[in-house]
C-alpha cells in the first residue's frame, strides 16, 4: 500500500512539472542511430569539417577534382584547379624547380592537389632521378622476399624521399596476378612488378603500405580487376579471356587489402568474358571495385593512352594531337558513366577540355551533376583522411 501511494505521488509531481514546462516527451536514441542521423544531414557523408569549403565550391571546381593532369607549371594549375598532378621521372631531374612549383601550388590552391608517381621499386623507380642511392630500389617480387617488417622499413624511407619533394601520392602497390589464367607466370610477374598470385602476401603487402603511410604518402593499389594480357594496354587494345572464377580470386587480393589502400587504380584491359569494353570503362567491372568499399577513389589510367581512345574511336589507328573532338567528349562521358572517381590524363590542355565537359555535362542534368558531386566528395574525404586537407 505505502509503494502504491509513493507511485502515485511521483506520477502526479512528474505530471505537475510536465504542465508548468511543458517538457516533450523524451525519447532515448540509440546512439549508432544518432551518429547515422547525423552523417545523412551532410551531403555524400561529408564530415562536418569539409562543409564550409564544400559549399564554397562551383560545380566546376568539384569537376577539377576529379582530375589528375600531367605536371604542368604552377600558373597552369593554379588557374584550372585540378585535382591531382601526374609526376614522371623527368620532373624529378630538376629538384629546385619541382620543389618550387609543388611548394607555390599547395600556398595558393584553395584545395592542396594529390601529387602521385609511380614508385614501384624495381624497374619502375622514379625516385632514382632524386638520389643515386635509390638507383637498385628493390622491386615488388624481391620485397615479397623480405620479412614484414624490413617491407615497412623500406617503404619508410622511399616514402620520406617522396614526401620531402612534395609527393604524397604513391601508384603502387601492383596487385596484378603473378600467373595468367593458364598458370604461366604473368607480364607483371616477369617484369618483377607483381606482389604475388593471391591473398597470401597480403601482410607483406599491408606493410609497404603501412611504412608509406608512416610518411605521409599514400597508396593506390592497381590495376583492377587484375592485368594478366600479354600485351601492353597503354599502347594496343589488349584483351583477356580470364575465366570468371580466376578473376574473382584476383579481385579477392584488391578487396582484401581495400581497408588499407584508399586508392584503386582501373585496368584498361578487355576482360571478354564480362565486356568487350576496356575494364576502366565497364561499369560492372568498376562495381565490382566499389562494392569492396563506398570510399575507395576509382581512378583511371591515361585516359590519353593510345588504346582507350582507339576503343572509344573505334579505329585502332589514332593520332594523338588530331583525336576528334566528339571522340573525345565520348570518352569523358563513358569514363564518368562507368563510375570513375578520378580522370588522369598526360595532356594537360585535353585535361582543361574534360573539366569544361563535365561541367556542362552537369548542366544538362542532375544526374550528371549528382554524380561529378559524388566523385568530388570521394575525393575530397580521401585527402581530408591523408592530411592534405588541413
Amino acid at each position: 500500500m505505502f509503494l502504491k501511494r509513493v507511485a502515485t505521488i511521483f506520477l502526479a509531481a512528474f505530471a505537475f512539472v510536465q504542465a508548468e514546462d511543458s517538457l516533450p516527451e523524451i525519447q532515448f536514441v540509440p546512439l549508432n542511430s544518432l551518429t547515422e542521423s547525423l552523417e545523412e544531414e551532410t551531403p555524400y557523408g561529408l564530415p562536418r569539417e569539409l562543409m564550409p569549403l564544400w559549399d564554397s565550391l562551383t560545380i566546376k571546381q568539384k569537376a577539377a577534382q576529379m582530375v589528375m593532369v600531367y605536371m604542368t607549371p604552377a600558373d597552369f594549375m593554379l588557374k584550372n584547379e585540378f585535382g591531382g598532378y601526374l609526376v614522371m621521372k623527368t620532373h624529378l631531374k630538376h629538384l629546385d624547380k619541382f620543389r618550387e612549383n609543388i611548394r607555390t601550388v599547395n600556398d595558393s590552391m584553395l584545395i592542396p592537389p594529390l601529387v602521385a608517381t609511380d614508385q614501384e621499386g624495381g624497374l619502375v623507380n622514379r625516385i632514382a632521378a632524386i638520389d643515386t642511392k635509390w638507383e637498385r630500389t628493390p622491386s615488388a617480387k624481391q620485397m615479397r622476399t623480405m620479412s614484414e617488417d624490413s617491407i615497412q622499413a623500406l617503404a619508410r624511407d622511399i616514402g620520406a624521399a617522396l614526401n620531402e619533394v612534395g609527393i604524397n601520392l604513391n601508384l603502387a602497390p601492383v596487385l596484378d596476378p603473378a600467373k595468367d589464367s593458364h598458370g604461366k607466370h604473368s607480364f607483371m610477374e616477369e617484369s618483377k612488378r607483381s606482389w604475388g598470385e593471391d591473398t597470401t602476401n597480403a601482410s607483406k603487402v599491408r606493410a609497404f603500405v603501412k611504412g608509406m603511410q608512416e610518411s605521409n604518402v599514400a597508396c593506390v593499389s592497381k590495376h583492377f580487376p587484375g592485368y594478366d594480357s600479354w600485351s601492353n594496354s597503354d599502347h594496343q587494345i589488349a584483351v583477356s579471356s580470364t575465366p570468371k572464377a580466376k578473376m574473382a580470386k584476383n579481385v579477392e587480393f584488391f578487396k582484401t587489402l581495400a581497408g588499407d589502400i584508399p586508392v584503386t587504380m582501373m585496368s584498361s584491359v578487355s576482360f571478354v568474358r564480362i565486356s568487350s569494353r576496356p575494364a576502366v570503362f565497364e561499369p560492372k567491372i568498376v562495381k565490382m571495385a566499389r562494392d569492396m568499399s563506398p570510399e575507395t577513389v576509382i581512378l583511371t589510367d591515361d585516359l590519353w593512352g593510345v588504346s582507350l581512345r582507339a576503343w572509344v574511336s573505334g579505329n585502332e589507328r589514332v593520332r594523338s594531337k588530331n583525336y576528334p573532338a566528339k571522340d573525345f567528349r565520348k570518352l569523358v562521358r563513358t569514363a564518368l558513366m562507368a563510375g570513375n572517381d578520378m580522370f588522369m590524363i598526360t595532356y594537360p590542355q585535353k585535361a582543361v577540355e574534360m573539366v569544361n565537359y563535365l561541367a556542362a555535362l552537369s548542366k544538362q542534368s542532375k544526374y550528371y551533376q549528382q554524380r561529378i558531386e559524388e566523385s568530388a566528395a570521394r575525393i575530397l574525404k580521401m585527402k581530408y583522411r591523408a592530411g592534405i586537407i588541413k
